[in-house]
């Protein structure tokens, strides 16, 4: 497998009174080039996540899907800090460095729970149990994530959330 640049994941969308934080594996080409998170137009991330706290993400601009999804007190960031990856496939992820979670849990000690965005980023779970959080691995809402009906998708988030 051939490997890419080493490339650095994007800042947390954390508020300082987060109760959950939802984390993806490593932004695909398409939200590096973009600076958003998700921005893959295929990938589900604002249409499950807006139809769990019942607000139409993807009608909205980029800032105010994160005011609102800050307003719901859940936060989004990445397992991966940096990664060497040729391409958006997680599965050409290699040399990867996870996230400063302990220095998360002292700035912003609320949060309850760490929801992970498909299996990839599940592998931070270890780690984050050890800090003391409760953890959920989700289905992954990127468009390589067929396995799984939207409802079924849909229904694991929702409890996830509540």
């Amino acid at each position: 497998m051939a490997r890419g640049a080493r490339l650095t994941g994007l800042p947390p969308v954390i508020a300082r009174d987060c109760r959950i934080l939802v984390l993806g594996s490593f932004p695909s080409v398409a939200s590096l080039a973009a600076g958003r998170y998700y921005a893959h137009p295929q990938n589900r991330f604002w249409t499950i996540l807006g139809t769990c706290i019942g607000v139409d993400l993807t009608a909205l601009r980029y800032r105010d899907r994160l005011a609102r999804v800050k307003a719901q007190r859940i936060g989004i960031w990445d397992a991966i800090e940096s990664c060497e990856r040729a391409g958006s496939l997680d599965s050409a992820i290699v040399n990867a460095r996870f996230n400063d979670f302990a220095g998360v849990r002292r700035r912003v000690p609320g949060i309850e729970r760490v929801c992970f965005n498909g299996r990839t980023s599940a592998k931070a779970e270890a780690l984050l149990a050890g800090l003391g959080y409760a953890t959920v691995i989700l289905p992954s809402t990127s468009p390589a994530n067929a396995s799984q009906s939207m409802d079924i998708k849909l229904a694991r988030w929702r409890e996830a959330l509540a």
